[in-house]
Parts: C-alpha cells; structure tokens; sequence
C-alpha cells in the first residue's frame, strides 16, 4: 500500500514542475530519482507538531527562567547600586571624620594660643604695674632730693653771717 501511494506522488510530481530551493528553480529532470524525497503534508504538520509539542514545554520553561533571572539580575543591579551609595557615604563620612579631627587639632592650637596670649597679657601687665611703680619711685626720689637740696641750701643761707642790724 504505501508502495502504491509513493508511485501515485512520483506520477503527480515528476511532471515538469520546478521544484524551489531558495531563490533557484530546479526542475526535477536535474535531480537523481534517489536524492527526491516525497513527503505527504499531514505527516509533515504531524512530524512539525510532535516536534513543537515536544520541545516547547523545555523552551517556556527556558524562557519563563531566563525571565526570572533577568528579573533577579535587575534586583541585584538595584541592590550593588544601593551598595555603592552606601560606600560613597562611608567615604563621605570619613572625609566628615577627617575634617573633624583636623578641626579638632586646629581648634586646640587656637586654645594654646589663646593662653599663651592671656599669658603675655598678664606678664605685660605686670611688666607695666612694675615699671609704673619704679617711675613713680623714681619721681620720689627725685622729689626727695630736690627737698634734701632745698633743705641744704635753706640752711646754708641761714649758715652765712648775716650783718648783724644795728640797734
């Protein structure tokens, strides 16, 4: 029986129709009658169906995981992103923290140099409150020698011999 049906395709097809391969024409007088394979079109949606029915549930089942891990991939791209914010803070915060420690090393030269002001404050005014006293003693001194000479020459002239008035 299916040498009959083969012979019926043979009869029907070996007529001068060209038969497409691509873009040629090539007529079937070209074509050794071994190399011709006459398939019957239900067994070729059977055999497309089959082989579809086959190996479509593996590729949904491929996609459906190239989905997820596409989905998972983005998840982790959002998640490496908020990581690498958080080390850019931490950067941040060690520069704040730097910023910090040098403030603090500036702010406790500014205090020695506060005291050290306060310090030469107080010794200069010390150094003042002394000089004062010893021009003031000096004055002093001065003062008392200028009443010692006067004093002196007072009794000088008391010393010199008057003329006596005559009476």
């Amino acid at each position: 029986m299916e040498q009959e049906n083969r012979e019926e395709e043979q009869a029907s097809t070996s007529q001068n129709n060209p038969l497409q391969t691509g873009s040629h024409r090539v007529s079937a007088e070209l074509i050794p009658p071994e190399d011709l394979v006459f398939v019957d079109k239900q067994a070729v949606e059977k055999l497309s169906d089959g082989l579809i029915s086959h190996y479509l549930p593996d590729l949904q089942n491929s996609k459906r995981a190239l989905q997820e891990l596409t989905q998972n991939q983005g998840i982790l791209l959002d998640t490496l992103e908020q990581e690498i914010t958080k080390f850019r803070e931490c950067n941040s915060l060690l520069d704040i923290n730097s910023l910090f420690t040098e403030a603090k090393v500036y702010h406790t030269k500014l205090v020695n140099i506060r005291k050290e002001m306060i310090m030469l404050h107080e010794k200069t005014t010390k150094l003042k409150k002394r000089a004062l006293k010893l021009q003031q003693q000096r004055q002093k001194e001065a003062l008392e020698k200028e009443q010692q000479r006067e004093k002196e020459l007072e009794r000088e002239r008391q010393l010199i011999a008057k003329p006596a008035k005559r009476t």
